[in-house]
């Protein structure tokens, strides 16, 4: 333990997601009580700041803040909270500033959900891998082409900066803070009195609706409902080439601009996505495989592992309803 506890800001700003902020400020606080109780001693010194006093976020709940500390502070973690007013934030020339240089002074950075987009504006994530909500992975690849994102993970740390996935991966993210600095039994113990999961199992794919094929580009949405429609179909290259009236190396061409994806993983993302609504809905395992055309049990438990982190029965054990 050290001999003071390690400052921890948690920057926010208006129309700022509540619970990017609340979510790893309660994990810190619980960090204190536990380590109080157990030790005495405090590990940690928890703060959220603004520019400004008071900030409103999009529950209509306002926080109350402490001001924008000079940059040059010493500094354990600083942690940046996301949320529908983070593009007026990265538009802020100040704040974006203070961040790139508070990151100086701090051991570690990191962000929660669109958060990642003030650190990619601060240049904090150049040539890193990143995570961000995986609703706006398309428009933080367009923005910020020189970060190496990864849509799928909880969160990911590189060196000293650690980016999370969508709201609640900020609590995932500030568990894995806590346990680097103090141990995974301490982790542990904040997770069970929390109740969730200390490291959750798959990726953020399998809580979001993973196939995002038509907020990318309409030209292909007519293949992509008679895709749905014959599932259990032949849905070959030839075969989806033949339905949208191209040629093969065509289709193959156009259809990966378009998406940013092959026909192929097009397809397996669809049948994954039909999948889970059927598992979800309690279908058994095998009904679900032989409905989505996965031919066999094991290449649907083959995809949803390589995919979503998990097999079909354990996702249809924790979410059918």
């Amino acid at each position: 333990m050290p001999n003071l506890p390690r400052r921890i800001e948690i920057l926010t700003f208006p129309k700022a997601q509540l619970l990017d902020v609340a979510g790893p400020l309660q994990v810190f606080a619980t960090a204190n009580d536990l380590a109080r109780i157990e030790r005495g001693a405090l590990p940690y010194e928890p703060v959220v700041v603004a520019d400004g006093e008071r900030v409103m976020t999009t529950a209509g709940l306002e926080l109350a803040t402490v001001p924008l500390p000079a940059v040059d502070l010493p500094l354990h973690t600083l942690i940046v909270a996301g949320g529908w007013g983070v593009n007026a934030a990265c538009d802020d020339p100040g704040l974006v500033a203070w961040i790139s240089q508070r990151a100086k002074a701090a051991q570690r950075t990191a962000s929660v959900c669109s958060g990642a987009f003030l650190l990619a504006s601060a240049g904090l994530l150049d040539g890193r891998r990143a995570v961000t909500h995986w609703q706006r992975c398309a428009e933080f690849s367009k923005r910020f082409p020189e970060v190496r994102l990864d849509p799928d993970p909880i969160f990911i740390r590189d060196h000293e900066i650690w980016t999370s996935a969508g709201v609640t991966a900020g609590i995932d993210l500030a568990l894995a803070l806590v346990e680097a600095d103090l141990g995974r039994a301490m982790a542990l113990a904040i997770a069970r009195q929390l109740v969730v999961f200390l490291k959750r199992p798959g990726g953020q794919a399998q809580f979001s609706a993973a196939l995002a094929l038509q907020e990318r580009d309409g030209r292909f949405d007519r293949l992509h409902a008679w895709i749905i429609a014959n599932l259990r179909g032949d849905l070959s290259l030839g075969a989806l080439a033949e339905a949208a009236h191209m040629s093969v190396r065509s289709f193959a061409r156009h259809y990966h601009q378009a998406t940013g994806r092959t026909p192929a993983r097009a397809v397996e993302d669809l049948r994954i996505e039909t999948a889970r609504r059927l598992l979800e809905q309690g279908l058994p395992v095998a009904r679900a495989s032989t409905r989505c055309g996965f031919g066999s049990e094991e290449t649907m438990r083959r995809a949803f592992l390589r995919r979503l982190g998990t097999s079909p029965q354990s996702y249809r054990d924790r979410f059918a309803g």
